[in-house]
């Protein structure tokens, strides 16, 4: 008997299905017949056979990953895309605060014997007027905010100026830069100076640039650093540190738009370091919220009470926090939860996720800005739209600094999340100027004229009593 016959015997009937199971799908144990004792058989690629197990070669990694930018390039370059980013990210800050308000806030409430909504339903009123000066702003043409804004600029230099008349300003936690209308209304006008301060500098810049006056630092710095050290200086007779530092970033933010060199720069900088460093070194409570950066213990006295425990909120909240309204600082231990400090609630209900997210979309908000400025070709929506990017992105960095313990506690809120009207309504103005700027591209104008029908017409062809796909009408006799 030959040898293979033998082996194959003995290795049994189970090493003979395996070795045809291996076989070609055409061939079975046909193709044994033909080929030599102990030769090896010959299978067709998969693809080359065509049948089920046919694949596709995968591009390698650097493609795809080439190929996933090249989308996301595309998608961000569209017409529309930064509108829908600031209209979307502004409104999700503004809903999430609204939803943050109201778990902070209400322990702090029946504290001091209120009604455990009764800052949410504050706060909510804000919203709903935010939100028709938002679109009111939205609608507005370029030509309307420019010439709004010197009404704006005396009117709120007026207001601040009434802040400093006893029996009318009021002192809220050692400042005095509020005015008390009666019951719980109470309005701070310093937040509106940052509006009219980038309103009134954008339009001042855009005629002295329409006039090629820019090049000379006379024309740069004169009326726009004496106008914007008045609003300090009644900023700084209430005795509000941190407002004066944003404002005095949207005076940088302006200058640096506009184009001043950097000697200019530099010494403008210079001069209000030097003016702000005096004005810490005078005062105790200052030097104080400094020495509590990076704190780790209350201090002596418990002067670094809030920042420390705005650490544990933070840090007992995790990856993805104790739950909405299950947060334990606020039940007396963290002071202002709703205000300030609100960022650190969130980390502890919502945690590193509900953090994560909130920067996110800070993140997005200042990007679509950015782009908005850059790529305008008008003076006035450059300046303001970079100003107004300036004041968000700057505000939002101290107050999270100041959470983290990254930077001095200055008293500023988060914008569009923390809890205050007086901040809320020029804030989602601000918004609402981002969202027309954006719309006053031509690209972005021509794409929402071919989205948006004409009033009381319907586009040729296409169906819209129906809540399906919109489809185009056949012709009678097309089947």
């Amino acid at each position: 008997m030959p040898a293979d016959d033998i082996a194959d015997r003995e290795r049994g009937p189970a090493a003979i299905r395996w070795g045809l199971a291996g076989l070609p799908a055409f061939g079975g144990a046909t193709a044994l017949r033909g080929r030599a004792p102990g030769a090896a058989v010959r299978r067709p690629p998969a693809a080359r056979r065509g049948g089920r197990g046919a694949r596709t070669p995968r591009p390698p990694r650097s493609a795809r990953t080439r190929r996933f930018y090249e989308r996301l390039r595309r998608a961000w370059d569209r017409p529309l895309t930064a509108y829908y980013v600031i209209l979307g990210s502004g409104l999700l800050i503004t809903v999430l605060g609204l939803v943050m308000v109201y778990s902070a806030s209400m322990i702090y409430a029946l504290q001091n014997s209120l009604p455990a909504t009764y800052f949410f339903r504050k706060q909510f009123l804000a919203v709903i007027l935010g939100a028709g000066l938002l679109y009111a702003a939205a609608r507005m043409p370029v030509k309307l905010h420019r010439a709004l804004s010197y009404p704006m600029l005396v009117t709120t230099v007026f207001l601040m100026a009434l802040v400093q008349v006893p029996g009318i300003g009021r002192s809220v936690n050692g400042n005095q830069n509020w005015i008390y209308f009666g019951g719980p209304f109470q309005l701070q006008p310093s937040e509106f100076a940052k509006l009219a301060l980038v309103l009134w500098g954008a339009d001042l810049l855009a005629r002295k640039n329409d006039k090629r006056l820019l090049t000379q630092w006379k024309h740069l710095l004169v009326p726009l650093v004496p106008g914007g050290f008045l609003l300090l200086g009644l900023i700084m007779l209430g005795g509000d540190m941190g407002t004066a530092i944003i404002l005095t970033a949207i005076l940088f933010g302006l200058l640096w738009l506009a184009g001043a060199p950097t000697r200019l720069f530099a010494g403008v900088l210079g001069v209000a370091g030097l003016i702000g460093f005096m004005l810490i070194q005078t005062s105790q409570n200052r030097l104080d919220r400094f020495g509590c950066i990076a704190a780790k213990d209350l201090g002596p006295e418990g002067e670094c009470w809030q920042a420390v425990h705005g650490i544990y909120a933070l840090a007992s909240g995790g990856w993805f926090g104790s739950g909405l309204g299950a947060s334990v600082e606020k039940w007396g231990q963290l002071p202002e939860p709703h205000t300030d400090f609100i960022f650190a609630i969130t980390g502890e209900e919502l945690g590193l996720a509900g953090t994560l997210s909130v920067l996110a979309l800070f993140a997005a908000l200042g990007y679509a800005g950015i782009r908005v400025a850059g790529r305008t070709e008008d003076p006035f929506v450059r300046y303001a739209a970079g100003g107004v990017t300036t004041w968000i992105t700057v505000q939002a960095v101290i107050n999270i600094g100041a959470v983290l313990g990254l930077l001095p506690i200055a008293g500023v809120p988060l914008p569009l999340f923390s809890y205050g009207g007086s901040a809320l309504l020029p804030a989602m103005f601000a918004v609402g100027l981002l969202i027309a700027f954006a719309r006053e591209d031509p690209a972005a104008k021509a794409a929402l004229a071919v989205r948006q029908p004409v009033l009381g017409r319907k586009r040729p062809g296409v169906s819209w009593k129906t809540m399906r796909r919109r489809v185009k009408k056949r012709p009678s006799g097309e089947r």
